[in-house]
Protein backbone atom coordinates (compact mmCIF):
# COMPACT_ATOMS: atom_id res chain seq x y z
CA UNK A 1 0.00 0.00 0.00
CA UNK A 2 1.08 3.58 -0.63
CA UNK A 3 2.56 5.61 2.22
CA UNK A 4 1.83 9.02 0.67
CA UNK A 5 -0.42 10.19 -2.18
CA UNK A 6 -0.54 13.55 -3.95
CA UNK A 7 -4.01 14.83 -4.85
CA UNK A 8 -3.69 16.76 -8.11
CA UNK A 9 -6.94 18.66 -7.83
CA UNK A 10 -8.91 21.18 -5.77
CA UNK A 11 -12.35 21.73 -4.26
CA UNK A 12 -14.76 19.07 -3.12
CA UNK A 13 -13.18 16.20 -5.02
CA UNK A 14 -9.78 16.89 -3.44
CA UNK A 15 -11.40 16.84 0.01
CA UNK A 16 -13.25 13.63 -0.90
CA UNK A 17 -10.01 11.91 -1.92
CA UNK A 18 -8.15 13.12 1.18
CA UNK A 19 -10.87 11.62 3.36
CA UNK A 20 -10.44 8.26 1.65
CA UNK A 21 -6.67 8.45 2.14
CA UNK A 22 -7.15 9.24 5.83
CA UNK A 23 -9.33 6.15 6.26
CA UNK A 24 -6.68 4.01 4.57
CA UNK A 25 -3.94 5.44 6.77
CA UNK A 26 -2.19 7.11 3.82
CA UNK A 27 -0.56 10.52 4.15
CA UNK A 28 -1.96 13.16 1.78
CA UNK A 29 -0.28 15.94 -0.19
CA UNK A 30 -2.30 18.85 -1.56
CA UNK A 31 -1.37 21.31 -4.28
CA UNK A 32 -2.87 24.73 -4.77
CA UNK A 33 -2.83 27.91 -6.80
CA UNK A 34 -2.43 31.40 -5.40
CA UNK A 35 -6.21 31.79 -5.64
CA UNK A 36 -6.69 28.69 -3.45
CA UNK A 37 -4.33 29.54 -0.59
CA UNK A 38 -7.14 29.31 1.94
CA UNK A 39 -9.10 26.49 0.30
CA UNK A 40 -10.32 23.63 2.46
CA UNK A 41 -8.43 20.94 0.57
CA UNK A 42 -5.18 22.77 1.39
CA UNK A 43 -5.94 22.87 5.11
CA UNK A 44 -7.28 19.31 5.11
CA UNK A 45 -4.14 17.65 3.70
CA UNK A 46 -1.08 16.60 5.67
CA UNK A 47 1.11 18.94 3.65
CA UNK A 48 0.55 21.35 0.76
CA UNK A 49 2.60 22.98 -1.99
CA UNK A 50 2.04 26.09 -4.09
CA UNK A 51 1.94 25.47 -7.84
CA UNK A 52 1.62 28.98 -9.23
CA UNK A 53 -0.85 31.76 -10.15
CA UNK A 54 -4.62 31.35 -10.16
CA UNK A 55 -5.31 30.37 -13.78
CA UNK A 56 -5.33 26.58 -14.14
CA UNK A 57 -2.97 26.75 -17.10
CA UNK A 58 -0.36 28.27 -14.78
CA UNK A 59 -0.97 25.95 -11.82
CA UNK A 60 -3.15 22.82 -11.79
CA UNK A 61 -2.34 21.97 -15.41
CA UNK A 62 1.44 22.37 -15.08
CA UNK A 63 2.81 18.84 -15.28
CA UNK A 64 6.38 19.95 -14.62
CA UNK A 65 5.33 21.72 -11.41
CA UNK A 66 3.48 18.63 -10.21
CA UNK A 67 6.50 16.46 -10.90
CA UNK A 68 8.62 18.86 -8.82
CA UNK A 69 6.18 18.57 -5.91
CA UNK A 70 6.21 14.79 -6.20
CA UNK A 71 9.98 14.75 -5.88
CA UNK A 72 9.98 17.16 -2.93
CA UNK A 73 7.13 15.49 -1.05
CA UNK A 74 8.11 11.88 -1.67
CA UNK A 75 4.57 10.91 -2.73
CA UNK A 76 4.39 7.51 -4.41
CA UNK A 77 1.12 7.96 -6.26
CA UNK A 78 -1.17 10.66 -7.69
CA UNK A 79 -4.95 10.80 -7.56
CA UNK A 80 -6.13 13.23 -10.26
CA UNK A 81 -9.78 13.55 -9.20
CA UNK A 82 -11.82 14.72 -12.20
CA UNK A 83 -11.16 17.52 -14.66
CA UNK A 84 -7.73 19.14 -15.03
CA UNK A 85 -5.27 16.29 -15.77
CA UNK A 86 -7.54 13.37 -14.84
CA UNK A 87 -7.87 12.22 -18.46
CA UNK A 88 -4.49 13.41 -19.71
CA UNK A 89 -2.53 10.49 -21.15
CA UNK A 90 0.70 12.53 -21.27
CA UNK A 91 0.43 13.14 -17.53
CA UNK A 92 -0.19 9.46 -16.80
CA UNK A 93 2.80 8.54 -18.96
CA UNK A 94 5.04 11.16 -17.32
CA UNK A 95 4.19 9.69 -13.90
CA UNK A 96 4.97 6.20 -15.10
CA UNK A 97 8.37 7.36 -16.37
CA UNK A 98 9.02 9.00 -12.99
CA UNK A 99 8.18 5.77 -11.16
CA UNK A 100 4.99 7.22 -9.66
CA UNK A 101 1.66 5.37 -9.74
CA UNK A 102 -1.26 7.05 -11.48
CA UNK A 103 -4.50 6.25 -9.63
CA UNK A 104 -6.43 5.72 -12.80
CA UNK A 105 -6.34 3.70 -16.01
CA UNK A 106 -3.22 3.11 -18.13
CA UNK A 107 -2.28 5.87 -20.59
CA UNK A 108 -3.28 3.59 -23.47
CA UNK A 109 -6.88 3.36 -22.19
CA UNK A 110 -7.03 7.13 -21.65
CA UNK A 111 -5.84 7.70 -25.21
CA UNK A 112 -8.29 5.17 -26.63
CA UNK A 113 -11.29 6.62 -24.82
CA UNK A 114 -10.09 10.22 -24.61
CA UNK A 115 -10.59 10.66 -28.34
CA UNK A 116 -14.33 10.35 -28.82
CA UNK A 117 -13.89 9.36 -32.46
CA UNK A 118 -11.44 6.60 -31.55
CA UNK A 119 -13.72 5.44 -28.72
CA UNK A 120 -16.71 5.24 -31.08
CA UNK A 121 -14.64 3.23 -33.54
CA UNK A 122 -13.49 0.83 -30.79
CA UNK A 123 -17.00 0.37 -29.42
CA UNK A 124 -18.44 -0.22 -32.85
CA UNK A 125 -15.78 -2.87 -33.45
CA UNK A 126 -16.60 -4.49 -30.11
CA UNK A 127 -20.28 -4.73 -31.05
CA UNK A 128 -21.38 -1.95 -28.71
CA UNK A 129 -24.19 0.16 -30.27
CA UNK A 130 -23.22 3.80 -30.94
CA UNK A 131 -25.25 6.90 -31.84
CA UNK A 132 -25.35 7.18 -35.65
CA UNK A 133 -22.60 9.49 -36.88
CA UNK A 134 -18.93 9.57 -37.82
CA UNK A 135 -16.08 7.56 -36.33
CA UNK A 136 -13.52 9.74 -38.12
CA UNK A 137 -12.73 13.42 -37.52
CA UNK A 138 -14.55 15.91 -39.74
CA UNK A 139 -12.01 18.33 -41.20
CA UNK A 140 -14.05 21.18 -42.71
CA UNK A 141 -17.45 22.81 -42.58
CA UNK A 142 -18.04 21.64 -46.15
CA UNK A 143 -17.37 18.02 -45.13
CA UNK A 144 -19.66 18.49 -42.16
CA UNK A 145 -22.47 19.78 -44.40
CA UNK A 146 -22.23 16.74 -46.66
CA UNK A 147 -22.19 14.30 -43.72
CA UNK A 148 -25.02 16.11 -41.95
CA UNK A 149 -27.26 15.64 -44.98
CA UNK A 150 -26.56 11.90 -44.80
CA UNK A 151 -27.16 11.68 -41.02
CA UNK A 152 -30.13 14.03 -41.07
CA UNK A 153 -30.78 17.13 -38.99
CA UNK A 154 -30.58 17.97 -36.17
CA UNK A 155 -26.90 17.06 -35.73
CA UNK A 156 -24.54 17.40 -32.79
CA UNK A 157 -21.06 18.75 -33.49
CA UNK A 158 -18.70 17.51 -30.77
CA UNK A 159 -15.06 18.07 -29.90
CA UNK A 160 -13.11 14.81 -30.16
CA UNK A 161 -11.40 15.49 -26.84
CA UNK A 162 -14.42 17.09 -25.19
CA UNK A 163 -16.38 16.28 -22.09
CA UNK A 164 -18.47 17.90 -19.36
CA UNK A 165 -20.55 19.75 -21.94
CA UNK A 166 -17.50 21.50 -23.42
CA UNK A 167 -17.12 21.41 -27.20
CA UNK A 168 -20.75 20.36 -27.78
CA UNK A 169 -22.91 22.34 -30.18
CA UNK A 170 -26.17 21.49 -31.94
CA UNK A 171 -27.25 22.51 -35.43
CA UNK A 172 -31.00 22.16 -35.72
CA UNK A 173 -30.90 23.16 -39.38
CA UNK A 174 -28.32 23.50 -42.15
CA UNK A 175 -27.92 27.27 -41.75
CA UNK A 176 -26.75 26.75 -38.14
CA UNK A 177 -24.07 24.18 -38.98
CA UNK A 178 -21.17 26.58 -39.56
CA UNK A 179 -21.75 28.32 -36.22
CA UNK A 180 -21.98 24.97 -34.39
CA UNK A 181 -18.88 23.59 -36.13
CA UNK A 182 -16.76 26.63 -35.31
CA UNK A 183 -18.04 26.84 -31.74
CA UNK A 184 -17.32 23.19 -30.97
CA UNK A 185 -13.85 23.42 -32.54
CA UNK A 186 -13.08 26.61 -30.62
CA UNK A 187 -14.05 25.10 -27.27
CA UNK A 188 -12.18 21.90 -28.09
CA UNK A 189 -9.01 23.89 -28.71
CA UNK A 190 -9.47 26.06 -25.63
CA UNK A 191 -10.36 23.40 -23.08
CA UNK A 192 -8.65 20.30 -24.48
CA UNK A 193 -5.97 21.64 -26.88
CA UNK A 194 -7.68 19.75 -29.69
CA UNK A 195 -9.88 21.45 -32.31
CA UNK A 196 -10.87 18.13 -33.94
CA UNK A 197 -14.63 17.59 -34.16
CA UNK A 198 -17.01 14.85 -35.28
CA UNK A 199 -20.73 14.60 -35.98
CA UNK A 200 -23.53 12.59 -34.41
CA UNK A 201 -27.23 12.39 -34.99
CA UNK A 202 -28.74 14.64 -32.31
CA UNK A 203 -31.39 12.90 -30.27
CA UNK A 204 -33.72 15.70 -29.12
CA UNK A 205 -34.86 14.49 -25.71
CA UNK A 206 -33.15 11.23 -24.71
CA UNK A 207 -32.44 9.96 -21.23
CA UNK A 208 -28.76 10.37 -20.35
CA UNK A 209 -27.94 7.08 -18.64
CA UNK A 210 -24.44 6.08 -17.59
CA UNK A 211 -22.98 2.94 -16.03
CA UNK A 212 -20.26 2.86 -13.37
CA UNK A 213 -17.54 0.26 -13.84
CA UNK A 214 -14.59 -0.92 -11.76
CA UNK A 215 -11.75 -3.02 -13.13
CA UNK A 216 -8.65 -4.39 -11.40
CA UNK A 217 -5.34 -5.73 -12.69
CA UNK A 218 -6.38 -9.34 -12.02
CA UNK A 219 -9.09 -9.66 -14.67
CA UNK A 220 -11.96 -8.50 -12.48
CA UNK A 221 -14.47 -6.14 -14.12
CA UNK A 222 -17.83 -5.27 -12.54
CA UNK A 223 -20.52 -2.69 -13.10
CA UNK A 224 -22.26 -0.93 -10.23
CA UNK A 225 -25.48 -0.18 -12.05
CA UNK A 226 -26.65 2.96 -13.75
CA UNK A 227 -27.21 6.63 -13.00
CA UNK A 228 -29.67 8.91 -14.75
CA UNK A 229 -28.16 12.33 -15.50
CA UNK A 230 -30.83 13.68 -17.85
CA UNK A 231 -31.44 17.01 -16.11
CA UNK A 232 -28.84 19.28 -17.69
CA UNK A 233 -28.25 22.84 -18.82
CA UNK A 234 -25.92 23.50 -21.75
CA UNK A 235 -25.28 19.73 -21.83
CA UNK A 236 -23.83 19.90 -18.31
CA UNK A 237 -25.41 17.90 -15.53
CA UNK A 238 -27.41 19.45 -12.70
CA UNK A 239 -29.18 16.51 -11.02
CA UNK A 240 -28.31 12.81 -10.99
CA UNK A 241 -30.08 9.80 -9.53
CA UNK A 242 -29.68 6.08 -9.15
CA UNK A 243 -31.34 3.83 -10.14
CA UNK A 244 -32.60 5.43 -13.37
CA UNK A 245 -36.41 5.85 -13.42
CA UNK A 246 -36.92 4.06 -16.77
CA UNK A 247 -34.40 1.24 -16.35
CA UNK A 248 -35.72 -2.16 -15.25
CA UNK A 249 -33.73 -5.24 -14.22
CA UNK A 250 -33.54 -6.58 -17.78
CA UNK A 251 -32.28 -3.30 -19.24
CA UNK A 252 -29.87 -2.84 -16.32
CA UNK A 253 -28.30 -6.22 -17.06
CA UNK A 254 -28.08 -5.36 -20.78
CA UNK A 255 -26.40 -1.98 -20.40
CA UNK A 256 -24.23 -3.39 -17.63
CA UNK A 257 -22.89 -5.98 -20.07
CA UNK A 258 -22.26 -3.20 -22.61
CA UNK A 259 -20.26 -1.26 -20.01
CA UNK A 260 -18.20 -4.29 -18.97
CA UNK A 261 -17.51 -5.15 -22.63
CA UNK A 262 -16.42 -1.55 -23.27
CA UNK A 263 -14.02 -1.62 -20.30
CA UNK A 264 -12.53 -4.95 -21.35
CA UNK A 265 -12.07 -3.68 -24.92
CA UNK A 266 -9.44 -1.17 -23.73
CA UNK A 267 -7.93 -3.26 -20.91
CA UNK A 268 -9.29 -0.80 -18.37
CA UNK A 269 -8.11 -0.30 -14.77
CA UNK A 270 -9.76 1.58 -11.93
CA UNK A 271 -13.07 3.47 -11.92
CA UNK A 272 -14.67 4.56 -15.16
CA UNK A 273 -18.04 5.48 -16.55
CA UNK A 274 -19.73 4.42 -19.77
CA UNK A 275 -22.09 7.20 -20.80
CA UNK A 276 -24.99 6.49 -23.08
CA UNK A 277 -28.30 7.73 -24.42
CA UNK A 278 -31.55 5.87 -23.87
CA UNK A 279 -34.38 6.53 -26.30
CA UNK A 280 -37.42 4.39 -27.02
CA UNK A 281 -35.83 1.45 -25.22
CA UNK A 282 -32.64 1.58 -27.31
CA UNK A 283 -29.32 2.27 -25.58
CA UNK A 284 -26.43 3.89 -27.47
CA UNK A 285 -22.80 4.30 -26.36
CA UNK A 286 -21.89 7.98 -26.07
CA UNK A 287 -18.42 8.10 -24.52
CA UNK A 288 -16.29 6.71 -21.71
CA UNK A 289 -15.03 8.93 -18.92
CA UNK A 290 -11.74 7.45 -17.73
CA UNK A 291 -11.94 8.85 -14.21
CA UNK A 292 -14.19 9.13 -11.19
CA UNK A 293 -17.36 11.09 -11.98
CA UNK A 294 -18.79 14.04 -10.09
CA UNK A 295 -21.93 11.98 -9.50
CA UNK A 296 -20.23 8.83 -8.20
CA UNK A 297 -21.86 9.52 -4.82
CA UNK A 298 -25.33 8.30 -5.79
CA UNK A 299 -23.90 4.95 -6.87
CA UNK A 300 -22.03 4.71 -3.56
CA UNK A 301 -25.31 5.38 -1.75
CA UNK A 302 -27.28 2.58 -3.42
CA UNK A 303 -24.50 -0.06 -3.58
CA UNK A 304 -22.47 0.66 -0.44
CA UNK A 305 -19.25 0.54 -2.50
CA UNK A 306 -16.69 3.27 -1.74
CA UNK A 307 -15.60 4.01 -5.31
CA UNK A 308 -12.72 6.33 -4.42
CA UNK A 309 -11.29 3.84 -1.95
CA UNK A 310 -11.57 1.09 -4.58
CA UNK A 311 -9.67 3.30 -7.03
CA UNK A 312 -6.79 3.59 -4.58
CA UNK A 313 -6.74 -0.12 -3.71
CA UNK A 314 -6.83 -1.15 -7.38
CA UNK A 315 -3.95 1.22 -8.19
CA UNK A 316 -1.99 -0.36 -5.34
CA UNK A 317 -2.38 -3.75 -7.03
CA UNK A 318 -5.15 -5.14 -4.85
CA UNK A 319 -7.82 -7.37 -6.42
CA UNK A 320 -11.42 -6.33 -5.89
CA UNK A 321 -12.90 -8.08 -2.87
CA UNK A 322 -16.22 -8.63 -4.67
CA UNK A 323 -17.57 -9.85 -7.99
CA UNK A 324 -20.60 -8.97 -10.07
CA UNK A 325 -22.87 -11.37 -8.18
CA UNK A 326 -22.02 -9.59 -4.92
CA UNK A 327 -23.37 -6.21 -6.07
CA UNK A 328 -26.80 -5.31 -4.72
CA UNK A 329 -28.84 -2.14 -5.16
CA UNK A 330 -30.84 -0.73 -2.26
CA UNK A 331 -33.23 2.21 -2.27
CA UNK A 332 -32.88 5.39 -4.29
CA UNK A 333 -30.32 8.22 -4.25
CA UNK A 334 -30.46 11.74 -5.70
CA UNK A 335 -27.67 14.31 -6.10
CA UNK A 336 -28.18 18.04 -6.65
CA UNK A 337 -25.19 20.10 -7.75
CA UNK A 338 -25.17 23.30 -5.72
CA UNK A 339 -23.47 25.63 -8.17
CA UNK A 340 -22.79 29.35 -7.83
CA UNK A 341 -25.14 30.21 -10.67
CA UNK A 342 -28.24 32.33 -11.11
CA UNK A 343 -30.92 30.17 -12.72
CA UNK A 344 -33.12 33.24 -13.22
CA UNK A 345 -30.43 34.66 -15.52
CA UNK A 346 -30.21 31.50 -17.62
CA UNK A 347 -27.70 29.89 -15.24
CA UNK A 348 -25.21 32.75 -15.42
CA UNK A 349 -22.15 32.13 -13.20
CA UNK A 350 -22.34 34.03 -9.91
CA UNK A 351 -18.92 33.94 -8.22
CA UNK A 352 -18.33 35.59 -4.87
CA UNK A 353 -17.49 35.10 -1.22
CA UNK A 354 -19.67 32.93 1.02
CA UNK A 355 -20.87 35.12 3.89
CA UNK A 356 -22.67 32.31 5.72
CA UNK A 357 -22.64 28.55 5.16
CA UNK A 358 -24.50 25.77 6.97
CA UNK A 359 -24.95 22.29 5.55
CA UNK A 360 -28.06 20.15 6.05
CA UNK A 361 -27.84 16.91 7.98
CA UNK A 362 -30.03 14.13 9.34
CA UNK A 363 -30.82 10.60 8.15
CA UNK A 364 -29.77 9.77 4.62
CA UNK A 365 -28.15 13.15 3.90
CA UNK A 366 -24.58 13.62 2.64
CA UNK A 367 -22.81 16.80 1.54
CA UNK A 368 -19.53 16.77 -0.38
CA UNK A 369 -17.99 20.23 -0.44
CA UNK A 370 -14.72 22.07 -0.20
CA UNK A 371 -16.02 25.30 1.31
CA UNK A 372 -16.91 26.97 4.60
CA UNK A 373 -18.14 30.40 5.62
CA UNK A 374 -15.70 32.88 4.12
CA UNK A 375 -14.65 30.68 1.20
CA UNK A 376 -14.28 32.36 -2.18
CA UNK A 377 -15.97 30.92 -5.27
CA UNK A 378 -13.65 32.31 -7.89
CA UNK A 379 -14.48 32.76 -11.60
CA UNK A 380 -11.18 31.01 -12.41
CA UNK A 381 -12.66 27.52 -11.89
CA UNK A 382 -15.96 25.68 -12.17
CA UNK A 383 -18.92 27.10 -10.21
CA UNK A 384 -19.54 24.15 -7.89
CA UNK A 385 -20.03 25.01 -4.22
CA UNK A 386 -21.15 21.58 -2.99
CA UNK A 387 -22.95 18.39 -3.89
CA UNK A 388 -26.04 17.46 -1.89
CA UNK A 389 -26.79 13.72 -1.90
CA UNK A 390 -29.74 12.00 -0.25
CA UNK A 391 -30.82 8.36 0.04
CA UNK A 392 -34.15 6.79 0.98
CA UNK A 393 -36.15 3.64 0.37
CA UNK A 394 -37.65 4.75 -2.96
CA UNK A 395 -37.67 7.68 -5.38
CA UNK A 396 -40.70 9.40 -3.86
CA UNK A 397 -39.27 9.29 -0.36
CA UNK A 398 -35.83 10.36 -1.61
CA UNK A 399 -37.46 13.35 -3.33
CA UNK A 400 -39.13 14.43 -0.08
CA UNK A 401 -35.83 14.02 1.76
CA UNK A 402 -34.03 16.11 -0.86
CA UNK A 403 -36.65 18.85 -0.56
CA UNK A 404 -36.18 18.87 3.21
CA UNK A 405 -32.38 18.99 2.91
CA UNK A 406 -32.53 21.84 0.39
CA UNK A 407 -34.65 23.83 2.83
CA UNK A 408 -32.00 23.31 5.51
CA UNK A 409 -29.07 24.29 3.28
CA UNK A 410 -27.99 27.85 4.15
CA UNK A 411 -25.66 29.70 1.77
CA UNK A 412 -25.49 33.48 1.80
CA UNK A 413 -23.31 36.02 0.08
CA UNK A 414 -23.71 34.60 -3.42
CA UNK A 415 -26.44 33.12 -5.55
CA UNK A 416 -26.71 29.36 -5.97
CA UNK A 417 -28.99 26.84 -7.66
CA UNK A 418 -30.81 25.94 -4.43
CA UNK A 419 -34.06 27.68 -5.54
CA UNK A 420 -33.87 25.87 -8.87
CA UNK A 421 -33.44 22.48 -7.23
CA UNK A 422 -36.34 23.16 -4.86
CA UNK A 423 -38.58 24.01 -7.81
CA UNK A 424 -37.55 20.92 -9.79
CA UNK A 425 -38.17 18.60 -6.82
CA UNK A 426 -41.67 20.09 -6.47
CA UNK A 427 -42.49 19.84 -10.19
CA UNK A 428 -44.90 17.44 -11.86
CA UNK A 429 -42.25 16.71 -14.48
CA UNK A 430 -39.79 15.41 -11.88
CA UNK A 431 -42.50 13.31 -10.24
CA UNK A 432 -43.18 11.68 -13.62
CA UNK A 433 -39.49 10.98 -14.17
CA UNK A 434 -39.20 13.36 -17.15
CA UNK A 435 -36.05 15.16 -18.29
CA UNK A 436 -37.52 18.55 -17.21
CA UNK A 437 -36.09 20.08 -20.38
CA UNK A 438 -39.29 22.08 -20.95
CA UNK A 439 -38.75 23.83 -17.61
CA UNK A 440 -35.00 24.38 -17.99
CA UNK A 441 -35.47 25.97 -21.42
CA UNK A 442 -38.42 28.14 -20.29
CA UNK A 443 -36.99 31.59 -19.55
CA UNK A 444 -40.23 32.80 -17.95
CA UNK A 445 -40.22 29.82 -15.56
CA UNK A 446 -36.58 30.41 -14.68
CA UNK A 447 -37.20 34.09 -13.98
CA UNK A 448 -39.61 33.08 -11.21
CA UNK A 449 -36.58 31.70 -9.35
CA UNK A 450 -34.95 35.13 -9.03
CA UNK A 451 -33.41 35.98 -5.66
CA UNK A 452 -35.11 38.89 -3.87
CA UNK A 453 -33.22 42.16 -3.86
CA UNK A 454 -32.37 43.05 -0.26
CA UNK A 455 -30.51 46.07 0.96
CA UNK A 456 -27.19 45.24 2.63
CA UNK A 457 -27.37 45.52 6.41
CA UNK A 458 -24.37 46.80 8.29
CA UNK A 459 -23.40 44.93 11.41
CA UNK A 460 -20.92 45.40 14.22
CA UNK A 461 -17.69 43.46 13.95
CA UNK A 462 -17.14 40.72 16.53
CA UNK A 463 -15.15 41.81 19.56
CA UNK A 464 -12.64 38.97 19.43
CA UNK A 465 -11.26 37.35 16.31
CA UNK A 466 -8.90 34.60 15.28
CA UNK A 467 -6.97 34.95 12.04
CA UNK A 468 -5.07 32.31 10.11
CA UNK A 469 -2.01 33.63 8.31
CA UNK A 470 -0.16 31.63 5.68
CA UNK A 471 3.60 31.46 5.39
CA UNK A 472 5.21 29.82 2.38
CA UNK A 473 8.80 28.65 2.69
CA UNK A 474 10.27 27.51 -0.62
CA UNK A 475 6.73 26.92 -1.85
CA UNK A 476 5.66 24.71 1.09
CA UNK A 477 2.72 25.96 3.11
CA UNK A 478 2.67 26.61 6.87
CA UNK A 479 -0.03 28.24 9.00
CA UNK A 480 0.22 30.73 11.88
CA UNK A 481 -2.75 31.64 14.11
CA UNK A 482 -3.11 35.14 15.60
CA UNK A 483 -5.70 36.01 18.26
CA UNK A 484 -6.72 39.55 19.18
CA UNK A 485 -9.37 42.25 19.40
CA UNK A 486 -11.20 43.23 16.26
CA UNK A 487 -11.38 46.95 17.12
CA UNK A 488 -8.80 48.77 15.04
CA UNK A 489 -7.44 45.52 13.64
CA UNK A 490 -5.99 45.69 10.16
CA UNK A 491 -7.71 43.91 7.31
CA UNK A 492 -6.43 40.40 6.62
CA UNK A 493 -3.46 40.24 4.31
CA UNK A 494 -3.83 38.63 0.93
CA UNK A 495 -3.95 34.86 1.24
CA UNK A 496 -5.24 34.80 4.83
CA UNK A 497 -8.28 33.10 6.20
CA UNK A 498 -11.37 35.00 7.24
CA UNK A 499 -12.04 36.06 10.80
CA UNK A 500 -13.84 33.78 13.22
CA UNK A 501 -16.46 34.22 14.53
CA UNK A 502 -17.82 35.25 11.18
CA UNK A 503 -19.20 38.72 10.53
CA UNK A 504 -22.96 39.06 10.45
CA UNK A 505 -24.52 37.67 7.33
CA UNK A 506 -24.53 39.81 4.21
CA UNK A 507 -27.80 40.10 2.37
CA UNK A 508 -27.93 38.78 -1.16
CA UNK A 509 -27.68 41.29 -3.97
CA UNK A 510 -28.48 40.62 -7.58
CA UNK A 511 -25.52 41.27 -9.89
CA UNK A 512 -25.83 43.40 -12.97
CA UNK A 513 -28.81 45.58 -13.57
CA UNK A 514 -29.20 48.55 -15.82
CA UNK A 515 -31.91 49.25 -18.32
CA UNK A 516 -32.96 51.51 -21.16
CA UNK A 517 -30.20 51.67 -23.76
CA UNK A 518 -27.47 50.10 -21.62
CA UNK A 519 -26.66 46.40 -21.91
CA UNK A 520 -24.75 45.32 -18.81
CA UNK A 521 -22.82 42.19 -18.01
CA UNK A 522 -24.75 39.77 -15.77
CA UNK A 523 -21.51 38.19 -14.55
CA UNK A 524 -17.81 38.54 -13.92
CA UNK A 525 -15.43 37.06 -16.46
CA UNK A 526 -13.20 37.60 -19.46
CA UNK A 527 -14.35 38.85 -22.85
CA UNK A 528 -13.59 35.94 -25.14
CA UNK A 529 -15.09 37.37 -28.32
CA UNK A 530 -16.83 40.55 -29.50
CA UNK A 531 -19.11 39.90 -32.46
CA UNK A 532 -20.26 43.44 -33.34
CA UNK A 533 -18.67 46.79 -34.08
CA UNK A 534 -19.59 50.26 -32.89
CA UNK A 535 -22.16 51.75 -35.25
CA UNK A 536 -23.60 48.38 -36.28
CA UNK A 537 -27.35 47.85 -36.49
CA UNK A 538 -28.56 44.89 -34.40
CA UNK A 539 -31.83 43.11 -33.78
CA UNK A 540 -33.12 42.15 -30.35
CA UNK A 541 -31.48 38.85 -29.38
CA UNK A 542 -28.45 39.37 -31.62
CA UNK A 543 -25.19 37.96 -30.26
CA UNK A 544 -23.04 40.83 -28.98
CA UNK A 545 -20.22 39.13 -27.11
CA UNK A 546 -19.08 35.89 -25.49
CA UNK A 547 -17.87 36.10 -21.90
CA UNK A 548 -15.90 33.22 -20.45
CA UNK A 549 -16.51 32.61 -16.75
CA UNK A 550 -16.15 29.55 -14.55
CA UNK A 551 -15.18 27.27 -17.45
CA UNK A 552 -18.27 28.23 -19.46
CA UNK A 553 -18.88 30.41 -22.48
CA UNK A 554 -21.78 32.79 -21.85
CA UNK A 555 -23.45 34.44 -24.81
CA UNK A 556 -24.49 38.05 -24.24
CA UNK A 557 -27.32 39.09 -26.55
CA UNK A 558 -28.89 42.44 -27.39
CA UNK A 559 -31.74 43.37 -25.08
CA UNK A 560 -33.32 45.56 -27.78
CA UNK A 561 -33.00 46.45 -31.44
CA UNK A 562 -31.01 49.54 -32.43
CA UNK A 563 -27.57 50.93 -33.20
CA UNK A 564 -24.43 50.16 -31.19
CA UNK A 565 -23.61 53.65 -29.91
CA UNK A 566 -20.95 52.59 -27.40
CA UNK A 567 -18.89 49.39 -27.15
CA UNK A 568 -16.42 49.77 -24.26
CA UNK A 569 -15.36 46.10 -24.12
CA UNK A 570 -12.53 44.45 -26.02
CA UNK A 571 -11.47 40.86 -26.56
CA UNK A 572 -9.14 39.61 -23.84
CA UNK A 573 -10.37 42.22 -21.39
CA UNK A 574 -12.23 41.54 -18.15
CA UNK A 575 -15.67 42.60 -16.96
CA UNK A 576 -17.49 42.45 -13.66
CA UNK A 577 -21.20 42.10 -13.04
CA UNK A 578 -22.88 45.40 -13.88
CA UNK A 579 -20.22 46.66 -16.30
CA UNK A 580 -21.49 48.13 -19.56
CA UNK A 581 -21.19 45.76 -22.49
CA UNK A 582 -22.78 48.09 -25.03
CA UNK A 583 -25.13 51.04 -25.39
CA UNK A 584 -27.85 50.36 -27.95
CA UNK A 585 -30.08 53.24 -29.03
Amino acid sequence: MFAKVLVANRGEIAVRVIRALDELGIASVAVYSEADRDAQHVKRAGEAYLLGPGPAAESYLKIDKLLEVLERSGAEAVHPGYGFLAENAAFARALEEAGVTFIGPPASAIEAMGSKTRARELMQGAGVPIVPGTTEPVETVEDAARIAEEIGYPVAVKAAGGGGGKGFRVALEADKLKEAFEGAAREGEKFFSDATVYLERYLPDPRHVEVQVLADAHGGVVHLGERDCSIQRRHQKLIEESPAPLVDDELRAKIGRIAVDAARAVDYRGAGTIEGLLQDGEYYFLEMNTRVQVEHCVTEAVTGVDIVREQILIAAGEPMAFGQDDIRWHGHAIECRINAEDAAKNFAPAPGRIAHYREPSGPGVRVDSGVLTGSEITPLYDPMVAKLIVWDADREKATRRMSRALEEFEIEGLKTLIPFHKAIMASEQWAKGETCRDLIEDRSWLKQLAFPKVEKQDGDAPELIERDYVVEVSGKRFEVKVHGEAAGAPAPAAGTDNTRPAPKREARRAPGGGGGDTLVSPLQGNVFKVLVEQGAEVEEGALIAIIEAMKMENEITAHKAGTIKELPIKEGGSVTAGDTIAVIA
